[in-house]
C-alpha cells in the first residue's frame, strides 16, 4: 500500500541529521542491539516502506539537477543532459540529488550506517583486488556519508525496476527480481549477525568462488557472458588504458585528444593558466601520496607524470572536474594511469549532515575503505587551486584496475534475479562492516515484510522517475537546459 503524509517513522530533518550519526554504544550486548532492532519497528514499520508519493513541498526535479550544474563545467552541462534525457535509467543515474531529498520523506528505522549514496545496480562491479583476486563490489563511493541503511536498499531496489521496465519484463518478473535482491539483503544481513566482527571485515565475495555458484543457475548464454565479462575484466587495466588513451607524439607518449570526451591540458588552456593548472597537477601526486600508506607511498614515487588530459566521465558525475594523469615507471612500458576526479558535497549532506571530513575528497575515501572489502592502493585524496583561483577537493585512483561492468540490456529476467541478489548481499556486506548489523537483521526479521514493502516502493518509485525524465525532456524541447549527445 502507499503511504501518504508524514508519520512519527519519517525522517524529521532536524538537528542537521545528528541523530541519524549516532551508533549502537559498542558495549551492548548482542541481546540488547537486537532488541534494539526490533523496537525500530514501532518506529518505522517495515510495511510502512511500501510506497512512495512526492511531498507538496517536493522541488522541481529539473531545477535540483540544473542547481547541481552551476557549480559544474559549462560547456560539459549540456552532455550530462544530453546523456541524462536518452532514458528513465540514464536519468536516474543522474539523479541521485532527486532521491536523496525524496528519501529523506520516507521511514527511517533510527539505525544507520555507511551509505554507497548512489546504491544503483550498475555502481555494483567487477574489480581487481590488490592480490590479484577478481571480487565483486561497489565501486562508486561520490556521494557516501552515514545515514539509513534503508535508503541504499531503495535506490538499488528502483534502479532494477527502471532497468526491468527498459528491458521489456513483466511487473511480475521486475517484482521477482526486486524481492530476491532485498531478500539477498535481509538473509546475508541476519548471517552477518551471527558471525565474529573480523569475520565479517575479511568476508568478500571472490568471483572464483562464486562463478561455480552462479553457473548452476545460469542458461550456457549467461555462464558464456559472465566468463566473458571476467576474462575482459582481468584486461582492463592501466596498459589496456594506456593502449587505448595515448598516442606517440614527437617521440614522447601523450594522451590522445578525443573532444569533448578526453583533452589533454595543452589543447585545454595556454599560458600562465596552462603553466600553473599543469604544475599543481604534477605536484598533486607528490601531494595525495601523504594520503597512502607508507609502502604505497614508495610505490606512487617510482613513477614520474608525463601527460595531463581532462575527461568526461559516467552520467551524474559529467560535469564535474576529472582529470587523467600519465605516469610512466622504470620506461615508456610500464604505465600508471590514475584518475583525479572532483569531490563535492554529497548529496545526502542536506539531509543527514555535512561530513566530519573537511576534505570532501578524503570523505569520499574513508566512505569507500569501510564499504569495500578490498580496494585500490592508488586510492587517495588531495586539494588542489585551479585556473580560476578555486580550491577543490579531488580523491585519486586508478582509471582502470581490473573493472567489469554488466550490461543489463543483454540480461534476461533470470540472469538479473542472480545479479541482483549478488547485489543485495554485497550491499549487507558493506552495511554489516559499519552499521549495527545485529540491530539491521532483527529489525528486518526472517520473513518477507521488508521485501514486499521494498518492491511496492520501487514500482511506486520508477513510476515518479518516469515523470521526472519526462520533466527533463520537455525542458530540453522548451530550451529551458541545452542538451548535447557525446
Amino acid at each position: 500500500m502507499t503511504r501518504r503524509g508524514r508519520n512519527p517513522g519519517r525522517n524529521p530533518g532536524t538537528n542537521r541529521g545528528t541523530a541519524l550519526r549516532r551508533r549502537a554504544p559498542a558495549h551492548l550486548s548482542p541481546r540488547e542491539r537486537a532488541e534494539r532492532g526490533r523496537a525500530a519497528r514501532k518506529r518505522a514499520p517495515r510495511s510502512g516502506h511500501a510506497g512512495f508519493e512526492a511531498v507538496r513541498t517536493r522541488p522541481d526535479p529539473v531545477a535540483v539537477v540544473d542547481a547541481q550544474s552551476q557549480t559544474r563545467v559549462p560547456e560539459l552541462v549540456p552532455i550530462r543532459y544530453g546523456r541524462m534525457t536518452e532514458s528513465p535509467f540514464r536519468f536516474y543515474r543522474g539523479a541521485a540529488a532527486i532521491m536523496a531529498g525524496d528519501l529523506a520523506t520516507t521511514p527511517v528505522s533510527g539505525i544507520t550506517a555507511q551509505l554507497c549514496g548512489d546504491a544503483h545496480l550498475l555502481n555494483f562491479r567487477l574489480l581487481g583486488s590488490p592480490e590479484r583476486h577478481l571480487v565483486f563490489d561497489i565501486n562508486d563511493f561520490d556521494e557516501t556519508l552515514p545515514g539509513p541503511w534503508e535508503w541504499d536498499v531503495k535506490r538499488l531496489a528502483a534502479s532494477l525496476v527502471i532497468a526491468g521496465r527498459e528491458n521489456g519484463y513483466s511487473r511480475k518478473e521486475q517484482s521477482v527480481i526486486v524481492r530476491a535482491a532485498v531478500r539477498s539483503y535481509r538473509e546475508r544481513m541476519r548471517a552477518y549477525a551471527g558471525m565474529g566482527n573480523l569475520d565479517v571485515w575479511y568476508s568478500r565475495a571472490d568471483m572464483e568462488e562464486l562463478q561455480p555458484l552462479a553457473d548452476r543457475r545460469l542458461s550456457a548464454k549467461g555462464r558464456h557472458r559472465l566468463s566473458r565479462m571476467m576474462a575482459k575484466a582481468r584486461s582492463r587495466d592501466s596498459i589496456q588504458a594506456f593502449e587505448k588513451l595515448t598516442r606517440q607524439q614527437d617521440g614522447d607518449r601523450r594522451f590522445a585528444p578525443d573532444p569533448p570526451l578526453v583533452v589533454p591540458v595543452d589543447d585545454l588552456l595556454r599560458g600562465a593558466e596552462h603553466d600553473r593548472l599543469v604544475r599543481d597537477l604534477g605536484k598533486l601526486v607528490d601531494r595525495y601520496g601523504r594520503s597512502l600508506s607508507t609502502e604505497r607511498r614508495q610505490l606512487l614515487r617510482q613513477y614520474r607524470v608525463v601527460d595531463i588530459a581532462r575527461k568526461v566521465v559516467g552520467v551524474g558525475s559529467v560535469g564535474t572536474r576529472c582529470w587523467i594523469l600519465l605516469l610512466l615507471g622504470k620506461d615508456d612500458s610500464d604505465p600508471l594511469i590514475l584518475q583525479a576526479k572532483e569531490a563535492d558535497h554529497s548529496v545526502l549532506a542536506e539531509h543527514v549532515g555535512e561530513s566530519e571530513y573537511n576534505n570532501q575528497g578524503q570523505r569520499v575515501v574513508a566512505g569507500q575503505r569501510l564499504m569495500q572489502a578490498v580496494g585500490d592502493v592508488f586510492l587517495g585524496w588531495d586539494r588542489v587551486l585551479g585556473p580560476d583561483g578555486i580550491q577543490r577537493d579531488f580523491y585519486i585512483r586508478q582509471l582502470h584496475d581490473w573493472k567489469g561492468i554488466v550490461v543489463p540490456q543483454v540480461m534476461v529476467p533470470n540472469g538479473m534475479r542472480v545479479f541482483a541478489e549478488l547485489c543485495g548481499a554485497t550491499l549487507a556486506r558493506a552495511h554489516a562492516r559499519s552499521g549495527d548489523r545485529i540491530a539491521i537483521a532483527a529489525y528486518l526479521g526472517g520473513g518477507p515484510v521488508f521485501d514486499n514493502a521494498v518492491s511496492d516502493f520501487a514500482e511506486s518509485y520508477a513510476d515518479q522517475n518516469e515523470r521526472d525524465h519526462a520533466a527533463l525532456v520537455t525542458a530540453v524541447r522548451k530550451g529551458r537546459v541545452t542538451a548535447e549527445a557525446a
